[in-house]
């Protein structure tokens, strides 16, 4: 029967290529993604680790430059530490932001990945962290050295004179030397500089003190003698770890930070695979009943039904091989295309060897023949029940409707539990209604599956008209044939169906949240510029005084972040400028005025107000960031307003309460809007400060909708697996069926029916079964997309359903493209029929 297995494999080639293709792609994504995040995590690994090579103990404090009470390390600690028997070196460091000016005056890097830090040479005049590949070290106060990545993309060369913005304004250094590093902030696209010791203490902490210190051991000395020894010297806020400890807390940290990233990406590699599903049980489907009268002498000559069954199981396992190892060697390729992508888009993974591990070899192939096996499983079953009578038989099998009641009661059964779990998950909100729903969309989903094969009778009935009218003969043959095994049609349909409930879903989720952020800028913004900081970091008092000065500012506002204790309890709050908030921010009052904050007190966003009991003129009794007690009236209650905190108070009084000026965001209103004269005159104010983020109402709504937009483009990147998966599905049905057809072609063209019409009917058959798909699919899709966005219509202001019909539209024109792409093979081959060959054909 193994002979009889491989055989068939070898003589049905061509039939069982797509089978091939469909499985290869899946393999290929589930390879390519345990490779990818394999070799990523090894790297990051080894990078982290060899960073901590010559680290026996590490020190970490949590000092900040703006709160003494951290006191951070000591110039005194750290000599104490360095006197220490055993101890080898005691390096301390410093560190925060810095941002390079290109020559243009733009940002080099992403903002957040920009640091500064101190360069710290040793004994023998070096600094063991950094190897400098030209020039030297920074060693006086206007010196600084950059990474190679940076200097390469500023064109900076040593000797040149580079701008380089902190946390106040933009100051020129020489540049001194350059450096390789295994730092991971630069291989995630940032940069890093390095200042001499004195200036990165004064720039990010103190004179004279450390945030962090690494020891070295001597010769023969243990780190964890070296850890106890070290305790006792540190101030209280201090956390000591030996490099091992933290070296292996990182290595977690990553393997923890990449199984996000595994689990999203294996779970479109299962949508693929399942897409597949349908393929191949459809491909070996059509084989069995091909082959009727072999199997039943097969039976007819002493094979049990177990050996038939078996036998076709072998010919799924011999491609489901034969697609592992294509796919895996696919997927090996895809690692490599992903770790040169992330090159291209700013990421820098660290070098080392691609990784394939025995876990990535074994889910491959035994992904790609259990698949396989599975799918091909119930036509085998179907194929050892064939009666050796049938050899003597020259009609195949067909399905009959009463044979589809017992699966149609299932799939009824199904698709009502599923739309019962949809809506009652709909009617919940957040994590819990989210997570009924996709238990009642996978019934749901399965169930339609089911269902199918019913559906298409009915619903292709509707257009059999529209076909015969358009397209005489050819339409009126593609209609019946459409609909001739509703199984098949079912399967073929269900593969497309799938994937477009996904994007359908996915597009009316990512149209709606857009429209919702962007009226949520429209309607609660009045400011023409928002000013950040690039790295997520509060801005210097000095560039809100910059701000405040600049030609053409009307109002200005910051939200400088601060906290009140209100009894036991702490409440979010922003200082604010009073009079020139109302002119920055859209407000609804509730009740009261928002002027009552120039005379002193406070306005209250009404959830807070409701969950804490307050209406305005109520005195609260609170403490302030300074433990100093004191009393602030409620003079207004306004409607929750998402870029604004739920308390806020006039600036001055946090000022009085010793605030740590922690200010996020500064809004300004200019006379004339936001022009590109108003935006020079802000960028001038600030004096060229690369690191500043100046952004009008349009830049805030595509900071905000682009993270909509770019999960969107990724999504639909991800599903293009499987939706190329199901044309292949289209495309193998439709050549498996016309070579199963042939006799009835044949008869077709020798009374009439010209090569052009017999395309045109596998064309329009294509396009039928397409289409039918593509309903059942952007049908389930819009239902889906309403009841997820439903869950999160109370976490998101100005939510209101949005189907976009646009995209819904080119959904269905795309899906007829597929059926007329994938008809081309089919049609040309049935067109090319000889007649007389054909209509001998049994």
């Amino acid at each position: 029967m193994f002979r009889t297995a491989l055989r068939n494999v070898l003589a049905h080639k061509a039939r069982l290529l797509m089978t091939v293709l469909a499985v290869m792609l899946g393999v290929a994504f589930v390879s390519g993604t345990l490779v990818f995040t394999d070799t990523l995590g090894n790297a990051l690994r080894n990078q982290s680790a060899k960073s901590y090579d010559d680290v026996a103990v590490a020190v970490t404090t949590y000092a900040d430059q703006r709160e003494e009470k951290t006191p951070g390390i000591t110039a005194a600690t750290l000599k104490k530490i360095q006197g220490l028997d055993g101890v080898d070196t005691a390096t301390g460091r410093v560190s925060g932001f810095a941002g390079v000016a290109d020559p243009d005056g733009k940002l080099i890097g992403n903002g957040w990945s920009n640091t500064g830090g101190n360069y710290s040479p040793g004994k023998n005049g070096k600094d063991s962290a950094y190897t400098f590949v030209d020039g030297t070290g920074p060693v006086a106060a206007d010196r600084i050295a950059l990474d190679k990545e940076t200097a390469k993309r500023g064109e900076y060369h040593v000797g040149d004179r580079v701008r380089v913005a902190t946390n106040g304004p933009v100051k020129e250094y020489t540049l001194s030397g350059v450096f390789t590093t295994e730092d991971g902030a630069v291989n995630a696209g940032g940069s890093l500089v390095l200042f001499d010791t004195e200036v990165a203490q004064k720039l990010y902490l103190r004179p004279g003190v450390f945030r962090d210190a690494n020891v070295s051991a001597a010769p023969g000395v243990s780190a964890e003698k070296l850890l106890a020894e070290v305790k006792p010297l540190l101030p209280k806020d201090a956390e000591a770890k030996t490099g091992q400890a933290l070296a292996d807390e990182q290595a977690k940290q990553i393997e923890t930070g990449l199984s996000g990233l595994n689990t999203m990406l294996l779970a479109f590699a299962g949508i693929a695979l399942f897409v597949g599903v349908f393929l191949i049980a459809n491909t070996f489907t059509m084989l069995v009943a091909q082959r009727t009268k072999e199997l039943a002498l097969l039976r007819a000559v002493g094979a049990s039904r177990r050996q038939v069954k078996r036998s076709v199981l072998l010919e799924a396992a011999v491609v489901g091989v034969i697609a592992s190892v294509v796919g895996f060697a696919l997927g090996l390729g895809l690692a490599t295309g992903l770790r040169s992508a992330m090159s291209l888009i700013g990421g820098k993974i660290p070098a080392g060897p691609l990784v394939v591990s025995p876990t990535a070899v074994i889910a491959a192939f035994a992904v790609g023949v259990l698949i396989t096996v599975l799918a091909a499983w119930l036509p085998a079953r179907r194929a050892a029940k064939i009666p050796p009578v049938a050899a003597m038989s020259s009609v195949h099998a067909t399905a009959t409707v009463k044979s589809l009641v017992l699966r149609n009661s299932i799939g009824a059964v199904l698709t009502l539990l599923g739309g019962a779990g949809i809506v009652a998950g709909a009617a919940k909100s957040g994590s819990t209604g989210r997570t009924v729903i996709a238990v009642g969309a996978f019934l749901a989903l399965i169930g339609v599956i089911v269902l199918i094969p019913l559906l298409s009778r009915p619903v292709i009935a509707l257009v059999r008209p529209l076909l015969k009218r358009l397209f005489g003969v050819s339409g009126k043959l593609a209609a019946q044939n459409a609909v001739r095994n509703p199984r098949r049609t079912g399967a073929t349909a269900s593969a497309l169906a799938i994937g477009l409930t996904l994007v359908t879903g996915i597009s009316v989720l990512g149209v709606t949240l857009g429209q919702a952020v962007d009226r949520m800028t429209t309607d609660n913004i009045k400011a023409d510029y928002m000013v950040t900081m690039a790295s997520g970091r509060p801005l210097d008092k000095s560039a809100l005084a910059a701000l405040q000065k600049a030609d053409g500012v009307t109002a200005v506002s910051p939200q400088q972040a601060t906290s009140l204790q209100v009894k036991d309890e702490y409440h979010s709050a922003s200082a604010v400028t009073p009079g020139d908030v109302q002119k920055v921010f859209a407000f609804t009052t509730v009740s009261g005025s928002i002027d009552a904050l120039g005379k002193g007190e406070i306005a209250v966003a009404e959830k807070t107000a409701k969950s804490n009991g307050w209406k305005t003129g109520d005195t609260l009794r609170v403490k302030f960031d300074d433990d100093k007690n004191g009393e602030l009236k409620v003079g207004a209650v306004f409607k929750d307003n998402e870029f604004l905190s739920p308390v806020l108070l006039p600036k001055d009084i946090a000022d009085r309460h010793g605030s740590l000026a922690d200010i996020r965001e500064v809004w300004l209103k200019m006379d004339g809007g936001a022009t590109k004269a108003n935006e020079q005159a802000l960028v001038d104010a600030l004096g060229d400060n690369p690191a500043m983020s100046i952004m009008d109402r349009q830049d805030i709504r595509d900071m905000f909708g682009g993270s909509v937009s770019l999960a969107m483009n990724i999504m639909y990147g991800l599903l293009a697996m499987a939706l190329i998966i199901a044309v292949l599905g289209v495309v193998n049905t439709l050549a498996m069926s016309v070579f199963e057809r042939q006799q009835e072609i044949g008869m077709l063209r020798a009374i009439g029916l010209d090569r052009r019409r017999v395309k045109r009917m596998i064309r329009l058959e294509a396009v039928v079964i397409s289409l039918f798909g593509a309903v059942v699919g952007v049908g389930l899709g819009m239902f889906l997309g309403w009841a997820i966005g439903h869950t999160l219509s109370s976490e998101i202001p100005n939510y209101a359903l949005v189907l976009p019909w646009d995209r819904i539209a080119v959904f269905l024109v795309l899906a007829g493209v597929v059926g007329v792409l994938a008809s081309l093979w089919p049609a040309r081959s049935a067109a090319k029929l000889n007649m007389l060959t054909a209509i001998k054909t049994e």
